[in-house]
């Protein structure tokens, strides 16, 4: 059976040990009462809510799905995942290092990177639902309206709604200059927006009242290619100013990608057909806007194939403990057994050593890479933010590639150590 044990001390070494982040908060006026103890109460909470609650939901969720109602377009997600987000919500997880003025706790970033960590390596399908939200948030607070921020931010601290990305389009991905999506100008100072994106995750749910798209789409008198984009918050439901839902609005979900894998995540096909959008930031910048949010995902992306790098380790060295195959060749080390562990072996040796070196390397990239963000932020010293910025723009595509890169690697190396029992799904 899986196991998963939240690296509690492997984060503390790196936060305290490696990183001395306390020194960086001190200079923070807003971190500066933050100590050492209040850090680690609070990734031990976090261990146990990735471990107790969506740990158990991750085999069950990939063998249910999600479904889809064509009927209504209405996305049910597998059994326990609504709950499960119900109580993250409710312990203040989605408001962890979000500003204080929307809701938000204040914590600092790579507090909130080590929760994804264990999240994703208890449960990515599940923790995907709430990731996007982050970026969309972060995309509002730097180029939203007032009226913007008020209306959505508190609902996306508190995780009342999730946020999504629409970028990709069926003829587009990469190359967001080709997209098709079309935004016209209303009386009102609104947007009608029509058009089709793919590949959404969490495009659909019934995990939150509401879901808040941020949409890439080109004005009338868009400049071709990408200096012609512009960014607008397309909600599912309209809201009112006191945050009240109103009416349906024309963006739905007109079907369910069929991955490979990640099943308990709904991948949505989204239709756009007349919705009311508000522009977010100035016409035509809207890439300026969305790198906000683009960049969050990126950094997201490293720490999902983290978490997923640490869990495969995990469960690669218990198997490894466990299975009886031959005697070790420098001698018997089981003698009371009528086999060595595989452990012993050295090819075996080698393969968890690499994923464990990949999960603890990638581990202080990202928490480095977060602490930066957060000199970016609130660091009181100019030469200091604008240095923290120049590294982290130059670390985010490397966390996202180095980190993937290496956790596919380390996935496939501990499937290796399970031999044919990898292909077995009751191995998870």
């Amino acid at each position: 059976m899986p196991v998963y044990n939240p690296p509690l001390r492997d984060m503390q070494f790196v936060m305290h040990e490696v990183l001395d982040v306390s020194a960086d908060f001190q200079a923070m006026p807003q971190h500066a009462e933050i100590d050492a103890d209040t850090i680690n109460a609070v990734l031990e909470e976090a261990g146990k809510f990735a471990s107790q609650v969506i740990f158990p939901l991750n085999i069950s969720g990939d063998t249910e799905g999600c479904k889809l109602d064509k009927t209504t377009h209405e996305v049910k997600t597998p059994s326990g995942f609504k709950e499960a987000y119900k109580t993250y919500t409710e312990g203040g997880w989605s408001a962890l290092s979000c500003d204080p003025e929307y809701g938000g706790q204040g914590l600092p970033l790579v507090v909130n990177q080590c929760l994804y960590e264990m999240m994703n390596s208890a449960n990515q399908a599940w923790t995907m639902y709430p990731g996007l939200s982050h970026g969309a948030y972060a995309a509002l607070h730097a180029h939203g309206t007032p009226e913007q921020k008020s209306l959505y931010l508190p609902k996306l601290v508190s995780g009342e709604w999730t946020g999504t990305m629409c970028l990709t389009e069926p003829h587009c991905g990469t190359d967001l200059g080709l997209m098709r999506t079309k935004a016209e100008p209303q009386a009102d100072g609104t947007y009608r927006l029509t058009g089709n994106k793919i590949f959404i995750s969490a495009g659909e749910h019934d995990m939150a009242a509401n879901i808040v798209h941020l949409v890439l789409a080109r004005l009338p008198d868009a400049p071709p290619g990408i200096k012609g984009i512009s960014l607008f918050v397309v909600p599912k439901f309209l809201a009112n100013a006191d945050g009240s839902l109103g009416a349906r609005n024309g963006i739905w979900c007109g079907g369910l990608e069929h991955k490979m894998g990640i099943h308990g995540n709904a991948t949505a096909q989204i239709v756009i057909d007349g919705a009311v959008g508000t522009l977010v930031g100035q016409p035509h910048k809207g890439m300026q806007a969305m790198f906000v949010m683009m960049n969050a995902a990126r950094l997201g992306v490293g720490n999902q194939s983290l978490g997923l790098t640490e869990v495969a380790y995990q469960n690669a060295l218990a198997y490894a403990k466990d299975r009886l195959q031959m005697r070790s060749l420098s001698g018997t080390k089981a003698k009371d057994k009528p086999a060595d562990p595989i452990i012993v072996h050295p090819d075996v040796r080698k393969m968890l050593l690499t994923a464990k070196a990949y999960a603890e390397g990638g581990r202080a990239l990202a928490m480095y890479s977060s602490v930066l963000l957060e000199k970016v932020h609130h660091h009181p010293d100019e030469k200091v933010r604008k240095d923290a910025d120049e590294m982290v723009s130059l670390l985010t595509p490397i966390v996202k590639a180095f980190l993937t890169d290496n956790g596919y690697q380390a996935a496939t190396m501990c499937q290796q150590v399970f031999g044919g029992h990898g292909y077995i799904k009751e191995w998870g």
